[in-house]
């Protein structure tokens, strides 16, 4: 059934392609939200790209008619730009929220099709069910589930099996349906407690065993069996595609940069450590913060320096060190994601931490600057997001490691332990 889907401000500046993501619907943009979506456009920012995006496709579709009265989209459905009242009223100083309710709530009234309000603002959806008027989110791009998989699983196998694995470092696993570098804890049946844990190769439809792990990255070591998890995916080559997901102290970050440090300093697999994460607003604080940009970045940057610190000195932040690294001040590199888009980035380590707060287009974004021969490492906690324009279901992080899952480029593990401290540990849970 046709329907009218009037689209709030936050959808369109969350996801400028909106206005094709309702086949052979009608798309209604309230005058008001381009009013709104004028104040974002001058923003050096990703809704301030999306802003000035919009802008550009509804320039474009006014060569097709007139967008007051109605333009055909390439999908079937069409586009109207919708004014409501007159200009006086329009002039007055009104709550924009109002203005588009007050919309969606006459097309209602005068439309024979049904009409929906798509908003991403939980307040406003409550404020249009409360005037009688259907309200959705925007689920274009949430994955189906807020319940991450883990990226392992635990298989018992009987003793022949298991012996088989132990000794010939393989065990087949014919008409098994397992995604691509599925880490795997293999017990015995016949032994509870006997365990060995494997990687799930989707090449030969075999377990085999993890990547053992070179000296060299004392004192950064696993702890319990998902850091061992993560190690491997981040030691492995062939896998240029890691997310790690996790509460605070998990150790995401700093088994992020441990790898990235050992492959780019000490095994020289790649050209350079790139290390970046999202300084919420998008670039809008920066410029309120006295100094010059590398003082700008230090608070943002600080919980990665704090890695780099450890990885490379065995000694927790703010200790002195007696090495000097500047001798690998062209080995790594710790940037805003600003300085990112546009670029393409062959060869090097790239960690981006924090990525639960960017949305599915800023991920994608990022990860096609990738070019031959870079690894990249998404890190982050998905209940911890500070991005207001996304949600548990929305964010970049899930999206990536949810769609990627078949592909033998990616690899995905949850750490779910705390290894920080026994209060860190306890703060994540109880709090």
């Amino acid at each position: 059934m046709k329907k009218n889907y009037v689209l709030d401000t936050n959808v369109l500046l969350h996801d400028p392609n909106a206005i094709n993501s309702f086949k052979d619907c009608n798309v209604v943009i309230p005058l008001t939200v381009l009013e709104e979506i004028d104040n974002f456009k001058r923003e050096l920012t990703e809704r301030g790209r999306n802003a000035r995006q919009l802008s550009r496709q509804l320039d474009e579709l006014r060569h097709r008619g007139r967008l007051s009265e109605g333009v055909a989209l390439d999908n079937g459905g069409g586009l109207r730009v919708l004014f409501h009242g007159d200009l006086e009223a329009f002039a007055e100083s009104r709550k924009n929220d109002d203005i588009i309710l007050n919309a969606a709530l006459d097309l209602k009234k005068s439309a024979t099709e049904p009409t929906i309000l798509i908003s991403k603002d939980i307040n406003m959806r409550l404020k249009a069910d409360a005037i009688g008027l259907d309200a959705e989110d925007y689920e274009s791009g949430q994955v189906k589930s807020p319940e991450f998989h883990c990226g392992y699983i635990e298989l018992e196998v009987d003793s022949q099996s298991f012996s088989r694995f132990e000794h010939e470092h393989k065990l087949p696993m014919e008409g098994e349906e397992l995604n691509p570098n599925l880490y795997i804890v293999l017990e015995e049946e016949s032994n509870p407690g006997h365990q060995a844990l494997g990687r799930y190769d989707g090449k030969t439809k075999s377990i085999v065993p993890l990547i053992a792990l070179p000296s060299q990255m004392h004192p950064i070591h696993p702890r319990n069996t998902e850091q061992r998890f993560a190690m491997d995916a981040l030691m492995n080559d062939d896998i240029r595609l890691v997310t790690l997901t996790g509460k605070a102290g998990t150790g995401k970050t700093l088994l992020a940069v441990a790898a990235g440090f050992f492959k780019t300093v000490d095994e020289g697999t790649y050209t350079k450590l790139l290390v970046s994460r999202p300084t919420l607003p998008m670039g809008r604080d920066l410029g309120y913060l006295p100094g010059d940009l590398e003082e700008k970045l230090n608070p943002w940057m600080q919980p990665i320096q704090d890695a780099l610190d450890l990885v490379r000195t065995g000694r927790k932040a703010g200790q002195k060190s007696d090495r000097d690294f500047t001798m690998f001040g062209d080995k790594i590199s710790v940037e805003p994601l600003t300085y990112i888009r546009g670029r393409s980035i062959p060869g090097q380590f790239i960690i981006i931490d924090e990525t639960q707060n960017l949305t599915p287009l800023e991920v994608k974004t990022i990860i096609t600057r990738v070019g031959h021969d870079t690894k990249i490492i998404l890190t982050g906690d998905i209940y911890q997001i500070d991005n207001p324009y996304v949600d548990i279901l929305s964010n970049g992080l899930n999206a990536v490691a949810e769609r990627f899952r078949p592909h033998a480029v990616a690899a995905h593990v949850m750490l779910k332990t705390g290894v920080r401290s026994e209060l860190a540990e306890l703060a994540a849970n109880i709090l």
